[in-house]
């Protein structure tokens, strides 16, 4: 049967779908609505399922606070084009908007939650049929307090920030505190809320680098003291340049590798252990200040760390708890 453009119209505005997929959605249910909404839907699943492997690395990242409780969620797409455009935009928006009003928690929660007649996960996969490319929903985050700033990096999408506070403070703080979050990157408030893991994957990692600069400490000095070439001896490849230009003998060149070798093995079987213990724990303490935010440097004024510089606007002031959440490779 002939289909009208009215109703070509009317679909389109239904379901999103481009005018020639409406039109055919409507030929094949004989201008039945709600069989070509189904068509439409099927085919969604299709694409969806054809294109699961695929990456989806561009999206909207969307953020939103109010009455104690913020939420941050990300729609991811493949394309930069899908991603600015206006009706995927709106999807994340009312997503969102779904998910704050019902303080979801989880993200499995979000996607159960009903948009438009169906979930919020059958809604998405609807999208991605209407495009034709893989949309994923990723980088649910809540924070729940007393006072909650949020931040959208140039208002482009990409990078989300949301922080909550223990008492309510102005706007320039929370604003200022909210793009320390988005440049500064840091994984944690505070020391003391780091993960164990990851403090004694960092401090094996600072053990291990101090053990070997205290050995190659031990072996410069070594041939320095020998009258060797530090450059030369550096490595293999040194090694044999030097011989090739004839600034060293093949005995030469052996006798560094013997000392190299010789005092390397040594030096670690010697090392102090409180002295590496020392060194190692000065480094920890450098990665909580570079990594933790209220040790870190307050980036409008580097005499200042963020706990200091919330102190001059409240003496009890402090960051309970923030997320950060970008697209972009990093």
């Amino acid at each position: 049967m002939a289909v009208g453009l009215e109703d070509i119209k009317k679909l389109r505005a239904m379901t999103g779908a481009g005018l020639g997929d409406c039109k055919k959605a409507l030929t094949e249910a004989d201008g039945n609505i709600d069989e070509a909404i189904a068509l439409i839907r099927k085919r969604g699943q299709a694409v969806a399922a054809k294109r699961s492997d695929r990456e989806a690395a561009e999206g909207c990242v969307l953020v939103k606070a109010a009455d104690g409780f913020g939420a941050m969620i990300a729609l991811k797409c493949e394309t930069d084009f899908v991603a600015k455009n206006a009706d995927f935009v709106q999807l994340a928006k009312d997503i969102l908007d779904a998910a704050w009003t019902a303080r979801c928690k989880s993200l499995e929660e979000v996607k159960a939650l009903t948009l438009g007649g169906m979930t919020i996960a059958e809604a998405v996969t609807e999208r991605s049929g209407i495009t034709g490319e893989k949309m994923e929903l990723d980088g649910y985050f809540t924070i729940e307090a007393p006072c909650i700033a949020t931040y959208n990096h140039q208002n482009g999408n990409m990078l989300c920030t949301l922080v909550g506070f223990n008492k309510e403070t102005d706007e320039e703080v929370r604003k200022n505190i909210a793009m320390q979050v988005a440049s500064a990157s840091p994984v944690a408030v505070d020391a003391a809320s780091v993960p164990q893991e990851v403090k004694d994957r960092e401090l094996a990692v600072a053990i291990d680098k101090t053990k070997e600069e205290q050995v190659k400490k031990a072996v410069e000095a070594a041939l320095k003291k020998a009258g060797y070439n530090l450059y030369i001896a550096e490595n293999e490849e040194h090694l044999n340049e030097g011989v090739m230009k004839g600034e060293i003998t093949e005995a030469d060149a052996q006798a560094i590798r013997d000392l190299k070798e010789k005092t390397a093995a040594e030096k670690a079987a010697n090392l102090p252990e409180q002295m590496i213990q020392n060194i190692a724990q000065g480094r920890l303490g450098k990665f909580f200040k570079e990594n933790c935010l209220l040790e870190q440097e307050y980036i409008w004024d580097k005499t200042l760390n963020v706990a200091n510089y919330l102190k001059q606007s409240d003496k009890e002031l402090t960051v309970t708890a923030f997320h950060r959440f970008t697209l972009r490779a990093e």
